[in-house]
């Protein structure tokens, strides 16, 4: 299936290889899970890959308690950025650490009202992915990835068992990335764009007769983020117009040592508790429990610079561009603070049922979040305002799994409903069907709108809104079919959305009330000749209705990879990737909302980028080199827009090592 969600991205890059992107995957470039370095860790140590084990919370609450093992293959090694690991699924502003968003559509996977705050939700640990081992050694893997053009990436996981069934662990992580345009160079003290710090700390328990299980983990992010608001064109000797302006000026300008300039922020915590008692095998009670935290920031206090910018090839009657709209005020500064709490419960039964090699799940569950969101914000220089929304809500749901006696075939279904503060009845059902050969599905949700679409103040915007519950319905199918050395994956993908709300193209949210139609074919490949791989995936989206939903028609990913051992001890992948989207035109980013919205007057992509990289391991430590972009100014020009006004990485060189150690 090609849905999209924001939780798929499980520890996508804080934790470790996704597992995933709901559905919407790449095939795999090898044997997943095969030790290709011949050495059998069982035999040869102590401790290793096989002895170090961790579970989800998702197969412990569904009663299909799966171990996994660590990856230790090299496959997609090189792909370091959060952009990268999602198969390019998602799309930032050009640069590590900006906002991003999902380039196809995204439905809503859970109900309840929610904040409106996403746009640095991948760079967070996603609780569904928190892994909660079982080592027999302390285990911890350091990782490093230098990125070209300063983007770096520091990350350092550990975990140890206090005793045989209980276990703590943490992860850390630090990445940074440094402005490509709108600086004046390394010794610029303002070169800085982004900045994450990531801290999770996570531990479980299994009782002696496994009665009792305990997951939970804390889980922090920091995330602070210049804003530059898109590159300027800049003017060659001779005149001519340099789209593409890489060493260009910024559309925000940056503070200084005295002034905040434009600047984005956003703090998230979060403390999760899932524990269960088994009563008896077909009856077991368990609780989930969140206290979730999150405040974002926009401040800039150079606004007198900001809101009106010259541009060089712009004629002499239309000199200026307005960044900000007009402001509902008179002031020289925009402060903004938003501040989300959330505390939610869920209680549950559940139990499974086995008959002659089949077996059947069920959960029934009440969920309720009390949850309040403050809005802060200055009406003038040092005047300020604020507003509050206090809510309850309240859902009862139930989950049922049958799994066949092959292993390999099961069918789930899901149903949720609640009401919400004006009484209207909100509900998510779900089914699907998984083999071997065949994955299909429905899936269909009527929810609130977010509180930032409901209603949002500032000395630039001002909306309040009483919107309908947008619905959103999928129908998904994909084969899996093997012949040979031969893997291909047809897929399709049906959407109708109702009540659609977007933000349109002056940044302010808005609703669709006509229907709107997605279909999307896909297909996935993968095809190995002896040590020779080709392998990818491709979509092609087409719409019908109203033109407020902006994806590109052609999606396309492609690598090429020759694998060899030399020396006997350096196992070697070299390769290329190649991706591409057609021209369309992406949604624009709005700093102040931390918002996309529509625009029409820049179409990005059109442009097919290509990675040079290779990856090498010995024994179990991971290594990749990699040029990136490596195609700049090689038959399609200097450059290229991801999104409007943000330019492609530049070429650049990068390094990274992956490190296990077992004691």
């Amino acid at each position: 299936m090609l849905a999209l969600t924001i939780n798929g991205w499980a520890q996508q890059f804080p934790g470790g290889v996704p597992s995933g992107f709901g559905g919407r995957q790449a095939m795999p470039s090898s044997t997943t899970g095969v030790n290709n370095s011949g050495i059998d860790d069982s035999t040869k140590v102590i401790y290793g890959p096989k002895s170090t084990r961790f579970v989800l919370e998702d197969d412990i609450l569904n009663n299909r308690r799966k171990l996994y093992t660590l990856d230790t293959t090299m496959d997609e090694s090189h792909r370091f950025t959060y952009v990268q690991r999602s198969q390019n699924l998602y799309q930032d502003l050009g640069t590590l650490g900006t906002p991003i968003r999902s380039v196809f559509i995204q439905a809503p996977q859970q109900l309840g009202t929610q904040s409106g705050y996403y746009v640095f939700n991948p760079y967070a640990f996603q609780t569904l992915g928190v892994k909660y081992f079982d080592t027999k050694s302390p285990f911890t893997d350091m990782y490093l990835a230098l990125g070209g053009n300063n983007q770096n990436i520091l990350r350092f996981d550990m975990a140890q068992n206090v005793t045989q069934r209980w276990n703590v662990g943490f992860n850390l992580q630090r990445f940074t990335s440094q402005k490509q345009f709108g600086t004046s160079g390394n010794n610029d003290p303002f070169k800085l764009l982004a900045q994450n710090w990531g801290f999770l700390l996570h531990t479980n328990y299994r009782s002696k007769n496994d009665k009792y299980t305990l997951l939970a983990h804390f889980n922090n992010m920091n995330h602070s983020l210049d804003e530059q608001g898109g590159v300027l064109p800049g003017l060659t000797a001779s005149n001519e117009p340099i789209i593409y302006n890489y060493t260009g000026d910024s559309r925000l300008r940056s503070g200084s040592s005295s002034t905040q300039g434009p600047h984005g922020w956003e703090i998230r915590n979060d403390w999760h508790v899932y524990h269960q008692y088994v009563l008896d095998k077909g009856f077991q009670l368990y609780h989930r429990f969140d206290y979730q935290t999150q405040k974002n920031f926009y401040q800039d206090d150079t606004l007198k610079l900001n809101r009106y910018i010259l541009s060089p090839i712009l004629p002499a009657n239309m000199d200026t561009l307005t960044f900000y709209p007009s402001l509902t005020s008179d002031s020289s500064r925009i402060f903004q603070r938003s501040r989300f709490r959330l505390l939610e419960n869920q209680f549950g039964i559940k139990g499974v049922a086995q008959y002659k090699g089949a077996s059947f799940n069920y959960r029934a569950y009440l969920r309720i979040r009390n949850y309040r969101q403050l809005t802060y914000y200055n009406t003038s220089r040092s005047n300020f305002n604020e507003y509050e929304t206090p809510r309850t809500e309240t859902f009862v749901g139930g989950w049922a799994g049958y799994y066949f006696p092959d292993s390999l075939s099961r069918i789930t279904a899901e149903a949720e409903f609640g009401a919400n503060t004006k009484g209207n009845v909100t509900y998510r059902i779900q089914g699907q069907f998984e083999s071997k050969w065949l994955t299909a599905g429905y899936s269909t949700i009527t929810t609130n709108p977010t509180l930032l679409q409901e209603r949002f103040q500032s000395i630039v915007f001002s909306w309040q809104n009483n919107f309908s519950l947008p619905s959103y319905n999928h129908a998904y199918g994909k084969f899996n079919i093997r012949y040979k050395q031969l893997r291909i994956q047809p897929s399709l993908d049906y959407y109708l959305l109702k009540d659609y709300i977007y933000f349109n193209e002056k940044a302010v949210p808005a609703q669709e009330k006509s229907a709107i139609h997605i279909v999307q074919p896909g297909f996935g490949y993968h095809l190995q000749f002896g040590k020779l791989l080709i392998a990818g995936q491709a979509y092609y989206t087409v719409k019908e209705g109203p033109d407020v939903i902006r994806m590109p028609p052609f999606f396309i990913n492609t690598r090429l990879q020759y694998e060899f051992l030399y020396a006997k001890v350096l196992y070697i992948q070299t390769g290329i990737d190649l991706h591409y989207k057609s021209p369309y035109y992406a949604d624009a980013y709005m700093p102040v909302a931390q918002q996309f919205y529509l625009q029409n007057r820049t179409q990005v992509e059109g442009y097919v980028l290509a990675d040079v990289y290779a990856n090498l391991r010995v024994n179990r430590t991971r290594l990749f080199i990699k040029l990136t972009h490596a195609n700049q100014g090689v038959l399609q020009g200097a450059g290229y827009f991801v999104a409007p006004d943000f330019l492609q990485m530049r070429r650049g060189f990068a390094f990274g090592v992956d490190w296990y150690l077992f004691d």
